[in-house]
Order: structure tokens, then C-alpha cells, then sequence
């Protein structure tokens, strides 16, 4: 059966469009999704993402175990602080992207994305046999609402005592969120400074709700699902299933650098990826801007204009609001990889001419 989050009321009251995502009945817009990507590159936004997989893992060897599990050094870590980082295969293959939050010495949190959650837990589970330490499924226990954009941090003044300005990005506080007990993260998915709101479900309505009024005055809108995804594209974060995948690595990626080779007792892939890293890697990530009005999609052949061979796929493509012309991220040749080379993209028959540019299409003014 498809899933609805704790908000699911207000969303319907607000109007919005629904989808099914990973098996969740998600908000995709709520009017105009080009409104709602300007609104959190201008102001802010307001997300539903109490679709993500919270996992914990607790107990002495808790840091242990995920060293082992997970490509990066998650022992270094210190208590309140983030880390991104990933799970792969045997084959250096990626199970998933995460964000693992120590909250204490031997307490983490893992945020798995919705159509990976249960993978992500199966394995941690299996790769837990012979550690002091504990996985939990707490994907039930967890509401997640998101505030992003430039007016995002003074919008949530109004409503927690919490030191945001001593919040960095990538760290995480127990406090209150409109007299609710919360956990506040300064992390998100679209480029722009932002904070996860995680409660408990019951809880999430209020949290919307006081939001919505304290930001009502500095251009909050409701944001949804869609006008997330160019956000993030925007910015070159990586989508599981379109950038990552079991038959992608994270050098493939551009993201070694979260793979930490050298952590001592090693960890599950690291002797693929340890080959791998040795090697010249066949295709990788690349930006592209193509000419025109006609954004690539999703599985569009990249092709060289002086061979006529596909060189590539394209991950992902649209409009982009911010910039005013299409982008696209795509695997190609590494020989074609080099900002200002000249390719193609097959789109629907007609050759586009596209330029590769180095990522990401956007960043925010700090």
C-alpha cells in the first residue's frame, strides 16, 4: 500500500499534486513548481520529506560498525557533526548515498534515501554480526520537514532558541522546534542554506504550521518534489538511479573523496574500490549545457560530433529556472570530459549541440 506522511492533510488542503515515490504518496507541487524554485532560491521553501529512512545505530561499537559498513571515516566524526558519505557493494558498486549524524559517542543516526532505506537497513544489519552495537529501523518514529533558502534562518529564529548561527552546515542539535521537540539539522538537498526538521510525526503538523506563519511575511511558499529535483540539479547533487547506481563507483561519480582508503581495518568494497582508484576510469560525471531550449532527459545518448559514436547517457536534464537555459548532467568518455569540449545529445532524433561545463551550474553567494 502506498504510504502517506503525517502531513498528508495539508498538503491536500494546500492543493497540492500528488505522486507515488518510493512507495509514498509525496507532494509534487502545489501550483507552480517554477514559483517554488525561485521561491528558495529567493526566500524560502517549505518540504515534506518524511519519506527519508532514518536508521540508528547505538552501542560501543557503533563507530566500529560503521567504519566497517560505509566508505568514510565515520569514528572521526565528532558528536553533533554530519558526514556524507556511502554503502557499497563488494564490487565497489553503491547501495545508496547517506548523511550519518553522530548525536553521541556511541549513538548515529543514518538518513537513507526513501527508495533505498530498506537495502540500506538489511545490509547494515548483516554487516553488524561480530559488533558490540546495534541497528534499529526508526523510519516510523520520524517526521522530516525542510526550510531552505536565504531567509530560512530567520524564519526559524522566530520559533526555536536554538543558536543558529553557531549551527555550521553539517551539524545537528537536540532542541525545540514551536515548542516541539525536535532534532535540527543545517543540511539540505538544493544548493541553498537550510535546515531538517526531524519529530516526532505527531508533532510535524505544528511544526508546518508555525513555519508557514513565520515565514509567511518573507515569501515562504510550500515547496514540492519537483521543484527539488531541479534544485538539486542546479546545485550537481547526485540522484540514486540517475547519477548513482549498483553499476556506478563513487570515483565514477567525482565523489572519491568521501571513499577513505587507508581507515584502518578496511571496509566492506575497499578492495574493489582501492582497484579502482589505480585505474583510468572509463566515464565520468560531467556537466552539459546545451544549445537552444531542448533540456535532455534521463537516458539520452551523448554523442561526439567528429565520430558520430555515443560517448555517454545523460542522468539527468531540464530547464533550469535559476540560469534561464537547459542543463544536464551525464557519464561520457573520459577523453571528452574537459570543460569546453563540444558533443551532442540525441534528443529524440535531433542532434543538440551541448558543451560540457565544469559543476556545479550553480552556487549560492555565501
Amino acid at each position: 500500500m502506498t504510504r502517506q506522511t503525517a502531513l498528508s492533510g495539508i498538503h491536500e488542503s494546500l492543493g497540492a499534486s500528488f505522486t507515488d515515490f518510493a512507495g509514498w504518496r509525496m507532494p509534487l507541487r502545489y501550483g507552480s513548481e517554477l514559483a517554488e524554485h525561485h521561491a528558495v532560491r529567493n526566500a524560502a521553501g517549505l518540504f515534506d520529506l518524511s519519506h527519508m529512512g532514518e536508521i540508528e545505530v547505538v552501542g560501543p561499537q557503533a563507530a566500529a560498525l560503521l567504519d566497517h559498513a560505509l566508505v568514510g571515516d565515520i569514528s572521526a566524526v565528532a558528536v553533533t557533526k554530519a558526514k556524507y558519505t556511502m554503502i557499497c557493494q563488494e564490487d565497489g558498486g553503491i547501495l545508496d548515498d547517506l548523511i550519518v549524524y553522530r548525536l553521541e559517542d556511541d549513538r548515529y543516526m543514518v538518513v537513507a534515501n526513501a527508495s533505498n532505506a530498506e537495502t540500506v537497513l538489511g545490509a547494515l544489519q548483516e554487516r553488524a554480526a561480530g559488533f558490540d552495537a546495534e541497528v534499529q529501523d526508526r523510519r516510523d518514529d520520524w517526521a522530516l520537514v525542510a526550510i531552505q533558502g536565504p531567509q530560512a534562518s530567520a524564519i526559524l529564529a522566530e520559533l526555536t532558541d536554538a543558536d543558529l548561527a553557531g549551527l555550521k552546515y553539517y551539524a545537528i542539535l537536540e532542541t525545540s522546534v514551536a515548542d516541539r521537540p525536535a532534532r535540527l539539522a543545517r543540511t539540505g538537498y538544493t544548493g541553498e542554506d537550510g535546515f531538517e526538521i526531524f519529530s516526532d510525526p505527531a508533532d510535524a503538523p505544528a511544526i508546518w504550521e508555525a513555519l508557514s506563519a513565520a515565514g509567511a511575511d518573507r515569501g515562504l511558499i510550500p515547496a514540492g518534489l519537483a521543484c527539488r529535483d531541479s534544485l538539486r540539479l542546479e546545485a550537481a547533487m547526485p540522484l540514486y538511479g540517475n547519477e548513482l547506481s549498483t553499476t556506478t563507483t563513487p570515483y565514477a561519480a567525482g565523489l572519491g573523496r568521501v571513499v577513505k582508503l587507508d581507515k584502518p581495518g578496511g571496509f566492506v568494497g575497499r578492495d574493489a574500490l582501492a582497484a579502482v582508484s589505480e585505474q583510468p576510469i572509463q566515464r565520468v560525471r560531467v556537466g552539459l549545457r546545451p544549445e537552444g531550449r531542448r533540456a535532455p532527459r534521463h537516458g539520452y545518448a551523448v554523442v561526439d560530433p567528429a565520430s558520430g559514436e555515443t560517448v555517454g547517457e545523460v542522468t539527468s536534464g531540464a530547464p533550469s529556472p535559476t540560469l534561464g537555459h537547459p542543463i544536464a548532467m551525464a557519464y561520457v568518455d573520459q577523453a571528452l570530459a574537459q570543460p569546453g569540449t563540444r558533443l551532442e545529445v540525441d534528443v529524440r532524433g535531433t542532434h543538440v549541440r551541448a558543451e560540457v561545463v565544469a559543476l556545479p551550474f550553480y552556487s549560492r553567494h555565501r
